[in-house]
């Protein structure tokens, strides 16, 4: 049986450890990148070492940003009195998409007890400073292009629905409402152009509970 090169199966686990990437993915990304010409490869390094330089955590709401704060903290145009909590920055993007022009705080991760990851594990306690500014205080200086940080109305919680998000929004509104403030939890139910016949019994009892008139 040939032996793989060392340098190729170095790779190979290399994209393994990737998430959402198996071993007949991971040898095809490899031989791929084998055969293409050197440029290839190497823009693929050089990206991956300049994302890692250049990139850092927004200090506000925990974003992936180049500049501290990110580009959405710092919009004076963007509606201050809502914010929506997400569990990772991918979720940013797919909100952006959807046209939400609030504010976000991004907390890597959820509460999940048997991987040993608790509310102190993840961006949650960050959140209350933010609550606790009132429309009368002075903006951080941060804030670039905002004269007042204007008093937050609405928690918006955009946490999965899996067990953990579900749990982890639980916690979130449980720590929150002392504080007087609206909290809401984004609708979950049949996605568009699914069949009825095919949906789960969480997925229809959700979808039955967020019904509204027509």
């Amino acid at each position: 049986m040939a032996k793989v090169p060392k340098s190729v199966q170095d790779l190979i686990e290399a994209f393994e450890r990737l998430p959402g990437i198996g071993p007949k993915t991971a040898e095809r990304l490899t031989y791929y990148l084998l055969h293409a010409p050197r440029e290839e490869a190497e823009a693929l390094a050089n990206s991956a070492l300049n994302m890692k330089d250049k990139t850092r955590i927004c200090s506000i709401c925990f974003n992936i940003t180049e500049v501290d704060p990110c580009d959405i903290c710092s919009d004076s145009n963007r509606d201050q009195s809502t914010i929506m909590i997400v569990e990772n920055p991918l979720d940013v993007l797919a909100l952006e998409k959807a046209n939400y022009k609030g504010l976000y705080h991004v907390l890597h991760g959820v509460i999940a007890p048997l991987e040993n990851i608790g509310p102190d594990d993840i961006h949650i306690r960050q959140l209350l400073p933010r609550l606790k500014r009132t429309s009368s205080a002075p903006a951080s200086p941060k804030l670039r292009g905002a004269s007042k940080a204007s008093e937050v109305k609405e928690i918006i919680l955009a946490t999965n629905p899996t067990m953990e998000g579900e749990a982890t929004a639980m916690y979130i509104q449980r720590l929150i409402s002392p504080l007087g403030i609206k909290v809401t939890r984004i609708a979950r139910g049949l996605p568009v152009g699914s069949d009825l016949e095919y949906a789960d019994e969480t997925t229809l009892s959700r979808a039955l509970e967020g019904r509204k008139e027509y």
